[in-house]
């Protein structure tokens, strides 16, 4: 099985995945150029997370927003509120941010204009201050991982030639699936209005963990076939060491998709988003580990970026 051969297909359908992701980050930094290019929630850029949930018949997201307007102020513009059902008598409504008392003041309303208790599940607010302070120590935990996991490597691998390349290839890959969220994520906000909130950012951070840990195991095979078979050409013992680890890396990532995927099917609301992010990340993980990290190291054994703009009567044979 020669995985390798292909390699520029695999990273043509990995810009082919990227790019709209992009496109949709774009577009949404553009039309909200306070927010930036992703739909942030209340943990990141202020706000609060009012969840209710009615005895009897629950009213139109319309009527919620009706009375939304209604209590809003100039000291308090909770308007447009982003209003999500939760099961078949809860709603999920976030809003500017909005003071305990206000709260009080719509539940005792919803109770009186629609005839029904209202139980309040989860009221959450948090300042618009605090939010920016999230995210970028949001920002700045991704890229203290990136800077650890590229020292780790190094260190680890310093026994092998060129040992920095792995360390660099491994991040190359880790940034692949980041971008990948992140444009999935862009694409949910613009077509459901699902926000990024701390969930999104500890499946971020459970993503890059599993993309690194397999790829680590692919370049540790790498590493081992290295010393057994010192006269085989670069490209054919990575390609072997590709085909060695592909069902061990394919069983344990399915195992992990199979219950993400239960998940989303019969967890609930509460945590689809989260664990939709984290059954696209790890899949993206799984792709990039093989398809793109291990391929890269090739390309940069052979230099190939010195033949990529020449006749193809001018490329020179691989060893």
């Amino acid at each position: 099985m020669n995985i390798i051969k292909n390699r520029y297909w695999y990273f043509l359908i990995s810009l082919i995945v990227i790019i709209p992701g992009l496109i949709f980050l774009g577009l949404h930094w553009a039309q909200n150029p306070d927010v930036g290019p992703l739909p942030m929630g209340i943990d990141f850029r202020g706000g609060s997370l009012f969840e209710v949930q009615f005895a009897g018949t629950r009213p139109s997201a319309e009527q919620i927003n009706a009375l939304y307007g209604e209590f809003s102020t100039d000291a308090e513009p909770i308007t447009d509120p982003v209003i999500q059902p939760l099961g078949e008598d809860s709603y999920s409504i976030r809003s500017k941010t909005m003071s305990d008392e206000t709260k009080g003041k719509m539940v005792t309303e919803m109770e009186s204009r629609f005839g029904s208790k209202v139980t309040v599940l989860n009221f959450t607010s948090v300042s618009a201050a605090v939010g920016a302070e999230v995210a970028q120590a949001a920002s700045i935990a991704i890229l203290v991982a990136a800077i650890a996991i590229l020292g780790y490597i190094w260190l680890a691998f310093r026994g092998v030639e060129h040992s920095f390349r792995y360390g660099v290839a491994a991040i190359i890959a880790m940034l692949h699936d980041v971008f990948v969220v992140l444009g999935v994520e862009a694409m949910l906000g613009y077509f459901l209005g699902w926000e990024a909130d701390a969930l999104f950012l500890t499946a971020l951070l459970t993503v890059i963990g599993f993309s690194v840990h397999d790829t680590i195991v692919v370049f540790d095979r790498v590493r081992e076939n290295s010393r057994i078979y010192r006269r085989l050409n670069y490209e054919t013992l990575v390609n072997h060491s590709i085909v060695q680890t592909l069902d061990r890396s394919i069983t344990t990532q399915l195992t992990v998709m199979f219950t993400l995927t239960a998940l989303v099917l019969f967890g609930g609301d509460s945590i689809r988003h989260f664990v939709v992010i984290l059954l696209v990340g790890i899949f993206s993980g799984t792709y990039s580990s093989i398809f793109n990290a291990a391929p890269i190291l090739v390309v940069w054994e052979n230099r190939e970026w010195k033949t990529w703009f020449k006749k193809k009567d001018e490329l020179a044979p691989l060893p």
